[in-house]
Formats: structure tokens, C-alpha cells, sequence
């Protein structure tokens, strides 16, 4: 986790220094105050994933980016073995593995998902465009949109637009993971 910590830090400092932006206009940019951004990039703060996520949409960047360096178009083959990793200390009950990092040539990200019993997590929206596909690989979840909840079993897909409200949940008492496909816009720079 210390790694990680150190990683988010690092990636919030360079893009704060890329765009000029003071601590209040990136507070004002994601929606986080000026205090746990600080705490943030002193390493004395784990964001939540909802914390990153906005972090993420207000530089408007992937959210693994975050977690790990972005994938070089260079490079075509990528061999991943990962252990799941908590997102947050707080939530011990969802762990990812970012299976693909954000690759600039296909904008998206690859994450594998494995909620444990009875874990669920609410995600505020993404910025508009951002889409998700989710596909069960083991178990049975729930997934939270237009204020509805809807099952998904193994070998189910979904596909959304992320920039709404949406939650994952498990309500049985086993395990179960999916895939999560993050696909954002392509933007003009």
C-alpha cells in the first residue's frame, strides 16, 4: 500500500506541475478540498476510490493512471500476473488488479474486481463519455443504475455509460469478480 500511496502522490504533483494548477484551483477543478489533496501529496492521506476517481476526472486523466505508469503504444504484448490489491485501508471488502493500464492508444483500462460478501460500493459519475463493461467471471453481483438494481451472474456483460451514478454490490457469502473495461473520450490537446 505504501507504494501505491507513493505513486498517487507522485502522479498528483506532476499533473498539479504540467497544468500550473495551485492546490485551490485543483480543488476547484475535482471536487476535493484543498486540505486532503494536501494530505494526499504528502503521503499522510490514502484517498478512497471515490476521492481518486474525481481526482482523476478533474484532470481529466484515466484513473489508473493513478495506480501505476500509463502503457507505451510501443509496446504490443504485456504478459499481467497480479495479486488484488485493497483499493483503500477502509474497504477491505473490494480489491482490484489493474490488469491493463490506461493505454493512450486504445483509451482505455483493464481492471479484474473481486467484491467480497456483502461489499458495496457507490461510485459517483465520471466525466461524460467515460463507458464501462462489466463481465462476471465468478459469482453473482448487482449493479446500480438509474437508481435500480440489477443481477448479474457469471458470464453476464453490461455495458454503461459511466457518467451517471452507479454502484456494485454482493450480497451473497461468497466471493465474486468481474472485469471492469473503462473506455474514455478521446480529447483534443
Amino acid at each position: 500500500m505504501k507504494k501505491t500511496a507513493q505513486h498517487i502522490a507522485h502522479t498528483l504533483k506532476k499533473l498539479r506541475q504540467e497544468r500550473g494548477w495551485s492546490l485551490d484551483k485543483t480543488a476547484e477543478e475535482t471536487g476535493v478540498s484543498k486540505a486532503m489533496l494536501g494530505q494526499i501529496e504528502r503521503e499522510e492521506s490514502s484517498p478512497t476510490i471515490a476521492t481518486l476517481w474525481k481526482i482523476a476526472s478533474g484532470f481529466h486523466t484515466s484513473f489508473s493512471s493513478f495506480l501505476e505508469d500509463q502503457l507505451s503504444s510501443k509496446r504490443k504484448t504485456l504478459y499481467r500476473s497480479q495479486i488484488p490489491q485493497n483499493m483503500h485501508e477502509k474497504n477491505k471488502k473490494m480489491r482490484a488488479t489493474s490488469l491493463f493500464p490506461f493505454d493512450k492508444q486504445l483509451h482505455c483500462e483493464i481492471f479484474m474486481i473481486e467484491l467480497l460478501p456483502t461489499c458495496e460500493h457507490l461510485s459517483d459519475a465520471h466525466e461524460p463519455g467515460v463507458i464501462e463493461h462489466i463481465m462476471v467471471i465468478e459469482g453473482s453481483m448487482e449493479i446500480l443504475l438509474k437508481k435500480k438494481w440489477k443481477a448479474l451472474h457469471t458470464g453476464d456483460g453490461l455495458r454503461f455509460s459511466a457518467d451517471q451514478s452507479h454502484g456494485y454490490r454482493n450480497l451473497t457469502s461468497r466471493p465474486m469478480r468481474f472485469y471492469n473495461i473503462i473506455h474514455y473520450p478521446i480529447r483534443a490537446t
